[in-house]
């Protein structure tokens, strides 16, 4: 039965995920929510049967082969896997799941959102209200983007690229896309495929960056791509900061050559960039794709729905080693 498993919960996770992981395990909590990593992850992991972590504890090479025999699981509270060492873990025969399909819809929305506030200056709005800077209303004051009638290129085109286009076609915006493989008609309906991400930058009004992070597109956003895009491009990414090349963003930022962003991830995260934060055309958000009750509840639920099949002898639908 999983409930003789002893599991470790490295961060402080939502009420319900933790009312259902003590009830079915020994659980060890991390009641202050302290950011464990390296040698006090491998201390924490004594007599574990498992772990259930988040993407801010690291475990890499070095971690892995240093956890006690015992630990036989890593449920990652995630779908991004690149915080651990997946060939590591194979070589250890610890079994890795994730937490696909759960959080598409809120990273859709905030997509959105961030793409809407970055084309109508709602940095620069915000503060000039709360700043008490505003003196009413006046004919140009903040003339922003449309999104209507404007392409919207997406890269990457997954169950998140593919909720961005939904969203974005009640907006009138017009889809292109570049994806590893090309889309069957039925799931494109109607939208551009371009068979390299520097053709689709070439048609990018709006960039919605949707993919993983790869070698491949590891800083793909960078100073040569970038010279690609229109004028007046607008680039959002609520995938992965290391996508982005920072110093050639914030330039073309600083010049015009971009006119705004929504960013909700960065390199290096918590501590982004600080060109970011004097821009009043960059709009950014601390990491909040997946921050609403029902995502974070379905993938806490998600991980332990992995764990509960592990301990009762079952491979785990979301299995990557």
């Amino acid at each position: 039965m999983p409930g003789l498993a002893k599991i470790l919960l490295t961060r402080r996770f939502p009420e319900a995920v933790v009312a259902r992981a003590l009830r079915d395990y020994q659980v060890t909590l991390n009641a202050d929510d302290s950011l464990w990593q390296g040698d006090e992850l491998v201390h924490r992991a004594r007599r574990m049967d498992g772990i259930f972590l988040s993407s801010s504890n690291k475990f890499t090479a070095d971690v892995i082969e240093s956890l006690p025999e015992c630990v036989r699981i890593l449920a990652t509270f995630s779908v991004g896997h690149e915080h651990i060492d997946l060939d590591a873990a194979r070589h250890r025969g610890i079994v890795v799941t994730n937490t696909p399909d759960v959080l598409t819809g809120s990273t859709a929305d905030l997509a959105m959102l961030l793409l809407l506030a970055a084309a109508r200056r709602a940095r620069e709005a915000l503060e000039m209200v709360c700043d008490g800077n505003w003196s009413g209303w006046t004919p140009t004051q903040l003339l922003g983007i449309q999104p209507a009638g404007r392409r919207l290129a997406i890269l990457g085109m997954g169950r998140i690229g593919q909720a961005v286009a939904h969203r974005a076609r009640a907006f009138g915006m017009k889809i292109h896309y570049h994806n590893r493989v090309r889309l069957h008609s039925e799931q494109e309906k109607g939208a551009v495929y371009h068979g390299s991400p520097e053709e689709l930058f070439q048609r990018a009004d709006f960039l919605s960056i949707n993919c993983a992070l790869t070698p491949q597109t590891a800083k793909l956003i960078n100073r040569r791509t970038l010279s690609l895009f229109p004028d007046e491009a607008i680039i959002v990414n609520t995938a992965r900061g290391a996508i982005i090349d920072d110093e050639a963003l914030i330039t073309a930022l600083r010049s015009g050559r971009i006119a705004a962003v929504g960013l909700d991830v960065f390199d290096g995260e918590p501590n982004l960039h600080a060109g970011y934060r004097g821009l009043p055309n960059a709009f950014v958000t601390p990491h909040i794709g997946s921050a609403t009750v029902q995502a974070r509840n379905a993938m806490g639920f998600r991980a332990l729905d992995n764990l509960d099949a592990f301990f009762c002898g079952k491979s785990p639908v979301d299995k990557l080693t």
